[in-house]
């Protein structure tokens, strides 16, 4: 059968997803199934995948969804126990005394705040954490999950403290041929790694920057009053100082202080000079800019999630919760999520020693795990529980909020199973008796064979494809980094830059991963609308491949910049 074919096949079962979602605009409750039992039709006729290899993946996104849905309910649930006992309210009252615009709000919480939640934990938790807070202060559902798929870009390639270098790159690399050629030629296998930080690094800082401005301009086109272009705009040199107030740090950490500290120092530092200067209304229009009024919202811009409820049963009659007090939740979240992020102390082992999983599933090669103690949901866990104490909260709150987090994740839990399902199916698709390659590297292949030269502007793109199937950077870099490495060295060009553009990719991908806004949506009580959500954060993720692609076809197609690693893989 011929390439062209075997790549249709592949990719069938992705374009379909799109047409259901965007294009009829159908739920993901009924997209996904469908989808998923496309993907075991195409695996198990046209792969020859055997019948219990595709059962094993299935097996083995039981253990990933647990760790998704475990994260979600947790985010909500802190949120909850915020509504009830009135921490809420005094954030909202917070806001306003920064800025009662809510342009710069966005900007503060999601491009900052986000960025250095994605610097602690990664793996889909600023959405998770983002989007119900924005809904906390008043912002539409469809908006706060918008606006927070959004922030997972620029930060996503240093996540979770640099895994996705470190585990993915590393891993993909971790080729038994290529690191004895690399020793060979007397090369340290981390001079690659810290080549492809320092690159990733510059690219992200020229397309990341404008990242604020494009979250202005989406909230104010299409969550405005007005729905106008121009309120966007009016608020652009903020929206720059912003955007260089993380960038710039993040990229003089990722040229000299290695993958696991940019997104962290940059969201840090960005922050405190951010917010201090919108107190001073540095940059800031002087007419504040409000979204459409909650009354005038359609059934589409709206989710679930309640917390217009203030507190319940307050312990005070007229107490308020003090700022400090009502922000210490996500201080000590983000404390915590640092602490046991840091390799050089003893908690991320401590953590990672408990371990539940199956290896061998069903006499396959397939293995899954979970290491829930790790898990941010743990964590968040763990600060609900303070929480409780903190905020002098009772029996009743405590269980309002747990009946309203439960009520919301249940609906999440079958669609994000058929989603990860999919996902596994395509990853473990090499485990096959046709002699076939899996079908993401079938597609990464046949990519790079058509493309030939211009191949920099593509490979971005691949990323960004492993990232929408997995729904994560990591995942996408261990599968695509050997594939991207040993097209740059049989084309002549740089492999740093290449695997560079592969990670840059792969974190925009996350913007539209599938299973990353169903669990977006799911912290909202959006659930059935991620169409909708998915035709908007479309723009901003072709905005980051097409600028990425372009800033990797000038620098290696045209300016021909090299580097010392081309060993003919």
């Amino acid at each position: 059968m011929s390439s062209d074919l075997m790549f249709l096949l592949a990719i069938c079962p992705i374009l379909i997803a799109g047409l259901m979602l965007v294009g009829f605009r159908l739920p993901a409750r009924t997209t996904l199934p469908i989808t998923f039992f496309l993907t075991v039709i195409v695996a198990y006729v046209f792969w020859e995948m055997a019948f219990r290899t595709i059962l094993a993946s299935v097996l083995q996104s039981f253990f990933i969804t647990f760790d998704i849905l475990y994260i979600v309910f947790a985010a909500i649930l802190l949120l909850h126990f915020l509504k009830y006992s009135g921490g809420v309210d005094t954030i909202r009252s917070g806001f306003q005394g920064i800025s009662g615009d809510k342009r710069v709000q966005v900007i503060i919480i999601v491009w900052l705040f986000g960025s250095f939640i994605e610097g602690s934990a990664g793996f889909g938790t600023p959405a998770a954490i983002v989007a119900p807070l924005l809904v906390a202060l008043g912002f539409p559902a469809l908006a706060a999950v918008i606006l927070g798929m959004m922030v997972q870009s620029t930060a996503v390639t240093f996540g979770a403290v640099g895994t996705p270098i470190l585990v993915g790159v590393r891993g993909g690399l971790e080729n038994p041929d290529l690191m004895e050629r690399l020793d060979l030629l007397g090369w340290e296998f981390s001079e690659v790694l810290l080549a492809v930080t320092a690159n990733a690094a510059i690219i992200h800082a020229l397309v990341g920057t404008l990242m604020p401005f494009l979250m202005v301009l989406m909230l104010c086109r299409f969550f405005g009053k007005n729905r106008s272009w121009k309120e966007g705009f009016q608020l652009f040199p903020f929206s720059l100082f912003a955007g260089l107030a993380f960038t710039l740090p993040y990229l003089l950490t990722g040229l000299y202080l290695g993958p696991e500290f940019p997104s962290l120092i940059g969201s840090l530092l960005g922050l405190a000079v951010v917010v201090t200067a919108a107190k001073r209304g540095f940059l800031i229009p002087k007419k504040s800019w409000d979204i459409e009024p909650e009354a005038n919202w359609p059934e589409a811009w709206k989710g679930s999630l309640n917390i217009s409820t203030s507190k319940l049963d307050s312990p005070v009659a007229g107490e308020r919760i003090s700022f400090v007090k009502a922000w210490m939740p996500y201080l000590l979240l983000a404390g915590l999520l640092v602490l046991s992020r840091l390799p050089q102390l003893p908690f991320k082992e401590w953590l990672n020693s408990f371990s539940v999983g199956m290896e061998g599933i069903l006499g396959t090669e397939i293995a899954a795990s979970s290491t829930p103690l790790y898990l941010p949901g743990t964590l968040l866990l763990l600060v609900c529980f303070i929480t409780y104490f903190l905020h002098s909260m009772n029996g009743s709150m405590v269980r309002s909020a747990f009946f309203d987090s439960g009520r919301m994740i249940a609906k999440a839990g079958i669609v994000l199973l058929f989603a990860v399902a999919m996902v596994r199916v395509y990853i473990n698709s090499g485990e096959n008796i046709s002699g076939l390659t899996s079908m993401p590297i079938l597609m990464a292949a046949w990519t790079a064979d058509k493309v030939g030269m211009i191949y920099p502007f593509f490979a971005p793109m691949i990323g960004a494809l492993g990232a929408f199937i997995a729904g994560s950077n990591t995942v996408s870099n261990l599968m695509f980094s050997l594939f991207q490495y040993g097209v740059a060295d049989n084309l002549g060009m740089a492999p740093t830059w290449i695997l560079a553009l592969q990670a840059v990719g792969a974190a925009a991908g996350n913007m539209i991963a599938i299973h990353n806004v169903v669990a977006a949506s799911a912290t909202v009580g959006l659930l059935g609308k991620e169409g909708s959500v998915l035709r908007k954060t479309i723009f901003p993720t072709l905005y980051y491949l097409i600028f990425t692609g372009l800033i990797g076809l000038i620098l290696i197609g045209l300016l021909g910049v090299v580097d010392r690693f081309l060993i003919n893989v």
